[in-house]
């Protein structure tokens, strides 16, 4: 009976529900004034209900990240950090996994989604403990008139909330939302320094979940190892399984197997790394 909103894609558009009809917008850009770009052709592929809804990324905001380093101390929840490690921080003991698992584990992305990280959330932080700020007014600990997905050192750095200082009184010297460890940041992302990025909280979303047993593992832009690696997924992390494929056979750790599970439009792991999966795997 209505039109759902407009999502922003560059391969995949995954709805809030079951839609027969699509609308597509289509943006013409040009390197050279004197260019007439065209479109020829724009094709459409529906994946099945089952298919889509099986899994969900969740909430999805774009937050300011930083390198957290730190190697040789330990997390908020007893990681002894080491060199080019894989977890990120978040500014909330809500969203802290236990040490050896992904319980909370988000996917972190850079803004042109050329690479993607699926990490466990395993120390708290930047600069405020107690600001959940994916989660509504309703829910969210402290700073509940600020939008949801605006995290306070972000308000106090820009806009000058709360005095532009932190839940401790110090003054925000950036907008970070999120810290990286290095090897998320550097193997993961291949930042070279603090960036924006597009953070998924996988655990308010939906569906099949599976556990990457042995990492940091290459994620892959098809199924098979001859395809462009686009990312890491993190030992331990919990990542959404959309659905699998048959590919190039691996032997891995688990398994020996010729199943890959797509987690988004352009990212396969092989199954041969999956120690576990929450759910049932349909096949794409």
């Amino acid at each position: 009976g209505a039109w759902t909103e407009w999502r922003s894609v560059s391969a995949e558009a995954v709805f809030d529900q079951p839609v027969t009809r699509v609308q597509v917008r289509v943006a013409l850009t040009a390197e050279r004034p004197s260019a007439a770009p065209t479109v020829r052709a724009v094709r459409l592929v529906a994946d099945s209900v089952a298919t889509v809804t099986a899994a969900t990324p969740g909430l999805t905001y774009r937050v300011y990240a930083t390198r957290e380093g730190l190697v040789g101390g330990t997390t908020a929840n007893g990681h002894v950090i080491v060199s080019r490690d894989h977890f990120v921080a978040l500014p909330s003991a809500r969203g802290l996994a236990p040490k050896n698992t992904g319980d909370y584990t988000v996917r972190v992305c850079t803004t042109t989604r050329s690479r993607c990280e699926y990490a466990p959330v395993w120390d708290i932080g930047p600069w405020n403990t107690r600001d959940d700020y994916w989660n509504p007014s309703g829910v969210r600990e402290m700073w509940k008139d600020l939008p949801q997905g605006r995290p306070e050192a972000q308000a106090a750095y820009q806009s000058g909330y709360n005095g532009g200082r932190d839940q401790f009184g110090r003054v925000v010297a950036s907008p970070a939302g999120i810290d990286l460890a290095d090897g998320t940041f550097w193997d993961g992302l291949l930042l070279t320094d603090n960036a924006w990025v597009d953070v998924a909280y996988l655990w308010t979303g939906t569906g099949t979940r599976g556990r990457i047993g042995s990492g940091p593992l290459n994620i892959r832009s098809g199924p098979g190892t001859s395809n462009p690696v686009v990312g890491l997924a993190a030992t331990y992390a919990n990542v959404p399984i959309e659905c699998s494929v048959t590919g190039q056979s691996v032997s891995g750790p688990y398994r020996t197997t010729s199943q890959w599970n797509r987690l988004a439009s352009g990212h396969f792991v092989s199954h041969a790394y999956v120690s576990g999966v929450t759910g049932t795997i349909a096949a794409c």
